[in-house]
């Protein structure tokens, strides 16, 4: 009998916790990936194969495991932090060692059958770890240096090896995303100014270091129409697609810069392009419109929860999508120079989906037990 009872009440936990999950959320995240879906269907002249039936796929298996990540206790992601943190720098270190050489670039290990990204898993795990810390952390602590050298140190050592792949465009992505935890935590603003002072002449002097693909990326992107069939190439067709869907666009499957193989990449990093020459700046802003309800939903949930650990998680991982929405749409006008951030949710590829999944999931955790209390000192 009491084991009856005992079952029956983990029932009614579990019910609780699916039936307090934040659909809203959740339905918004289908929409952005069925947005998706549309786009690669329209990228194969209006086929499912090979693209948008693979991502669909992918995204079926990322929402089981984001409903998994969601019902599964914040204290439980709370003690799997620092792990989480460690097996990912391993997998950095793996990568050094029987990385998998793709487009110029070693990013990526083969575990068994399917090739992973290291520095994609990095990016949750980093936030994680960082939260941890500064969750142990109380408001005294935080604003002295010596409390600042060990989240430091944590963000170097992936950076660093991020570095060597070279991804410059993640690194930068790991910085700015574990700066946005410093930011949440209460890291006094001065401290930024003096890391970006430093910064700026740091740059300058590290210029000189950079691979030459890296080098004419700058370049191209200050003058884009000095190498209008090199390297400029894929800036230039982006804004000509950009620019030809005029306010509502050609017609779902009618962009000529797409379909006449004038884009580049428009199933990846320059998709937007594609969705912004099909349905115009309507199409746009409706989702940049979507973007940023998914952002304003990660930060009241970061509002709402009781516990430290879950308002930076939560911050932080949302802060990450933030930047992949940005440097993307950013990257495809000009704006920044040309860098393999995909658009998120919308983007063809496997790692980014089941990362950002992976993160909606950790958030939807911090809001399923945003009432829970966890002791500083206590994990």
């Amino acid at each position: 009998m009491l084991r009856e009872l005992g079952a029956r009440e983990t029932d009614l936990t579990l019910t609780k916790k699916i039936l307090d999950l934040n659909w809203g959320l959740i339905l918004l995240i289908c929409i952005v990936a069925s947005v998706g879906f549309m786009m690669l269907y329209s990228a194969a002249n209006g086929d499912v194969n090979p693209w948008a039936s693979r991502q669909m796929m992918r995204f079926a298996a990322g929402m089981v495991v984001m409903f998994v990540v969601a019902l599964t206790d914040i204290r439980i992601w709370l003690r799997l932090a620092y792990p989480a943190y460690a097996i990912a720098l391993l997998m950095l270190g793996a990568v050094e060692v029987m990385g998998v050489i793709g487009m110029g670039a070693r990013r990526w290990v083969e575990i068994g059958p399917i090739q992973v990204q290291p520095s994609e898993v990095m990016k949750i795990a980093l936030i994680m770890a960082l939260a941890r810390y500064f969750h142990g952390l109380d408001m005294v602590e935080v604003r002295r240096i010596p409390y600042l050298i060990p989240p430091l140190v944590l963000i170097a050592m992936p950076a660093a090896l991020v570095l060597r792949q070279p991804d410059l465009g993640t690194t930068l992505l790991l910085i700015a995303g574990a700066g946005i935890v410093f930011f949440a935590a209460g890291v006094s603003l001065w401290k930024f100014g003096a890391v970006i002072g430093a910064a700026i002449p740091t740059a300058f002097f590290a210029y000189q270091f950079l691979h030459e693909y890296q080098k004419k990326r700058i370049l191209i992107f200050l003058n884009p129409e000095s190498d209008p069939l090199g390297a400029g190439y894929h800036i230039m067709q982006s804004k000509i697609a950009l620019g030809s869907g005029g306010v509502f666009g050609k017609g779902f499957v009618q962009g000529t810069q797409s379909h006449l193989n004038y884009l580049p990449e428009m199933r990846t990093d320059f998709i937007f392009s594609m969705l912004a020459e099909e349905f115009g700046m309507v199409g746009g802003l409706v989702l940049f419109a979507l973007y940023f309800l998914l952002i304003a939903y990660g930060f009241a949930i970061a509002i709402r929860a009781r516990n430290q650990f879950g308002r930076l998680l939560s911050i932080g991982l949302i802060g990450i999508f933030f930047l992949y929405f940005f440097i993307n749409i950013a990257m495809v006008m000009g704006l920044v120079p040309v860098v393999g951030v995909p658009l998120p949710l919308v983007s063809y590829g496997g790692t980014s989906m089941l990362t950002l999944l992976v993160s909606f999931g950790m958030i939807m955790s911090v809001y399923v037990h945003r009432d829970v209390y966890i002791s500083q000192r206590k994990y």
